[in-house]
């Protein structure tokens, strides 16, 4: 479970990411790049301890392998009033 305020946002900003790219319609190997990219990124901005980047790395694993985040929502019907 992240703590650190700062891996929070990061973790809001990644996941908000792969949604956002899920709905455009890139799939599990552009995300898990994506992913990747991220991480590198942070590790060499030192912008996290590295122990916070690797929990930040298995929450977001989870976050992706959770298929419940990346469902459509279905229309709902509309009532007819007639």
């Amino acid at each position: 479970m992240l703590q650190d305020a700062k891996s929070i946002r990061y973790y809001q900003r990644i996941t908000d990411a792969l949604v956002d790219q899920w709905n455009r319609g890139y799939r599990s190997d552009d995300l898990r790049r994506y992913v990747a990219g991220y991480l590198a990124a942070l590790h060499h901005s030192d912008a996290l301890e590295p122990y916070l980047i690797h929990r930040l790395e298995a929450e977001v694993g989870r976050f992706m392998f959770d298929s419940s985040n990346f469902a459509l929502a279905q229309p709902q019907p509309e009532p007819d009033y007639r």
